[in-house]
């Protein structure tokens, strides 16, 4: 499968409108009047400086690992050196590549995994590991003066093995989602994590960017996900023990788990796995605005009911979402229509919940009257499996419609933060207004929550605006800084699933506090003392980032 080097996934897909004219009728009465992006036609027309490894750093690297598995085509470095973020994508088009890996390797074990990080640190090389690529966050471009080689983990994607009697599997972490469901659900198993990018991200990166699949509600984040883990490092390999929980110190999975990279590569994890669900049942609720839904949504959580999917889109995102569906036609509409009037449902202004619950007939069947009723009290109005089902379908196919955007100047980003429920209306308002503010009024802002706790839940944003011409990249930086900084004041969680990277980076000390930052830089002396792992990234503890732009 050949996967877009200029966008998202896979270059035979695309985002297919149902009713293309309509959507792109109300993009227009949203933003203004459109214009037509441009693009280089291929990697042949991106400039790259040469490979800065000498002769000597190759020979030991390619000593270290299968000498076949060492490149330093311009394709690979290319495709390497920049993730899928707003930035990225506006910079590929461009064929700006503003910092270059200068080697790629494809290491197929953890020894060899482990020989090129020595090879590394003696040759004073800085590495990055990769898994899909699928970093919105700047998590996998190379920053700083080291000469820089990237790890591109995805030969290391066997399952070890399976054990159904504790439930749980031993993975090698480059396994992508397709590969790790596919190998899990023929043994009757699920692992129950589907982030958007479930089918170009890797079980290493999901842990090492602590994400949340889109069933998260249900079956934790990752890193609830994880009883243990391997991780080689500058001068060694760590190995946390597979034990259920112990009281034996600071939890070393969770240490490991969000570290990005900075400390070393992993390269196994044991996770807990769940059965199959004999059945989903996920519907559509409407509610007559975001906050009676938001009301709903937090009484369910401390209900004891734990859904697999908890979804609710504000009055603006609800609006965009009606406007990409298929208008409906004859009987259909008619019947839509009475239903509508009927239940005295009204489409504008209103806010779209998908709830679904996995789990055996009885249970689901059981966990649904309980959650109805609980709906009704907040003036949720059932639409029934339509919606669900419909999500379902498209919830891996949102990042194809943003190349559309940006094929027609759009500038389009997402935030994500996550707070308690006494300060999560707030936080939502803060960030609306912040956004609304740095794009002047122009652009579009559209929310939903769609991970929930009994104490909070998280709040992701989309925001789109005509992309200012010439000043894409400062355009969207005011945006960037006006929505962070609004979400610390309002005491909302830096990152909720996304990670840090290196766009996050400024805030860290912010969050963390000076404490924090000791302790991390700490962390990253212990594992990696000549700062040779993901440099530039998550934390100001590696002091090798001059060229870096904060």
């Amino acid at each position: 499968m050949a996967t877009k080097w200029w966008g998202w996934g896979d270059e035979r897909r695309t985002f297919l409108l149902p009713d293309p004219q309509q959507f792109w009728a109300h993009v227009s009465g949203w933003l203004g009047e459109l214009g037509v992006g441009q693009r280089i036609e291929s990697l042949a027309e991106v400039v790259l400086p040469p490979s800065r490894l000498e002769a000597k750093a190759l020979d030991a690297l390619r000593a270290a690992t299968d000498a076949e598995s060492l490149t330093t085509g311009s394709a690979d470095r290319i495709v390497h050196s920049l993730g899928k973020s707003y930035c990225d994508l506006v910079r590929i088009r461009r064929g700006e590549i503003p910092h270059a890996t200068d080697a790629v390797i494809y290491p197929e074990t953890e020894d060899q995994v482990a020989a090129l990080l020595g090879a590394a640190a003696e040759q004073g090389i800085a590495v990055i590991p990769f898994g899909g690529g699928t970093s919105v966050l700047g998590g996998v471009e190379p920053l700083g003066a080291k000469p820089t080689i990237t790890l591109d983990l995805t030969r290391m994607n066997r399952l070890l093995r399976l054990d159904p009697l504790s439930a749980t599997a031993t993975l090698e972490a480059g396994v992508l989602g397709p590969s790790l469901e596919q190998q899990l659900n023929a043994k009757g198993f699920t692992l129950g994590h589907f982030p958007q990018s479930f089918e170009y991200s890797s079980l290493g990166g999901w842990i090492a960017t602590r994400s949340a699949g889109q069933n998260s509600t249900l079956y934790g984040k990752i890193e609830h996900r994880v009883e243990s883990l391997r991780m080689a490092f500058p001068g060694g390999t760590i190995a946390t023990p597979a034990v259920p929980a112990a009281a034996a110190g600071p939890d070393l999975n969770q240490i490991i788990a969000g570290s990005e990279g900075i400390l070393g590569v992993i390269t196994q994890a044991t996770v807990r796995l769940a059965p199959l669900p004999r059945r989903c049942d996920y519907r559509g609720y409407l509610f007559p605005a975001f906050q009676p839904g938001v009301e709903a949504a937090r009484e369910v959580m401390q209900s004891g009911l734990r859904p697999a999917v908890l979804r609710l889109s504000d009055e603006a995102e609800t609006e965009v979402t009606l406007a990409m569906r298929a208008p409906p036609h004859g009987l259909m509409a008619a019947a839509e229509g009475l239903y509508l009037a009927l239940r005295r449902i009204r489409l504008e202004g209103a806010a779209l919940m998908i709830v679904g619950f996995d789990g055996e007939e009885d249970q689901v069947r059981s966990d649904w009257r309980r959650a109805q009723r609980i709906l009704r009290r907040h003036q949720g109005s059932s639409l029934g499996h339509r919606p669900g089902r419909a999500w379902e379908r498209s919830r891996f196919e949102l990042p194809y419609l943003r190349d559309l955007l940006l094929d027609h100047t759009i500038m389009v980003d997402t935030v994500e933060t996550a707070a308690t429920w006494d300060r999560y209306l707030p936080l939502y308002h803060s960030v609306r207004d912040a956004l609304a503010k740095a794009m002047d009024g122009r652009g579009l802002v559209m929310t939903h929550l769609s991970h929930a706790y009994s104490d909070g839940a998280s709040l992701y944003c989309t925001f789109l605006a005509r992309q200012a011409e010439g000043r894409e990249l400062e355009q969207w930086q005011q945006a960037k800084i006006a929505v962070t900084d609004a979400i610390i004041r309002a005491g909302g969680a830096l990152s909720h699933h996304h990670g840090i990277g290196s766009d996050h980076r400024p805030w860290m000390s912010q969050y963390v506090g000076a404490a924090g930052v000791r302790t991390l830089a700490a962390l990253k002396q212990t594992f990696d003392p000549q700062g040779i792992m993901n440099p530039g990234k998550l934390t100001a503890a590696d002091e090798d980032t001059s060229d870096v732009d904060v």
